[in-house]
């Protein structure tokens, strides 16, 4: 049987994460408030994060900025794409 939650970032009822996805209080809030439809669009938008910023992620800053924009992305008012941005 698969959990469901009000997801916040979709403002709706849908399937939960089966585990949090992040450590610390922020995974913990993304587990009970986000879910598997807006996690996935997250990983898009991560990866067109990395891609465009061509961010190296054993760089502590690069994953910082990352968090940054996954708590923006899901948690909060979204995260912006990268000026001049034109996806293929």
């Amino acid at each position: 049987m698969s959990r469901m939650i009000h997801c916040k970032k979709l403002d709706k009822q849908a399937e939960g994460l089966d585990f949090a996805p992040y450590p610390g209080t922020l995974g913990q809030s993304i587990y009970e408030q986000i879910s598997k439809e807006a996690w996935a669009l997250w990983l898009a938008h991560q990866t067109m994060l990395i891609n465009e910023y061509r961010l190296n992620m054993l760089d502590p800053q690069a994953r910082k900025f990352l968090s940054t924009e996954m708590e923006k992305f899901l948690l909060g008012d979204g995260s912006e794409k990268p000026a001049g941005y034109k996806p293929i």
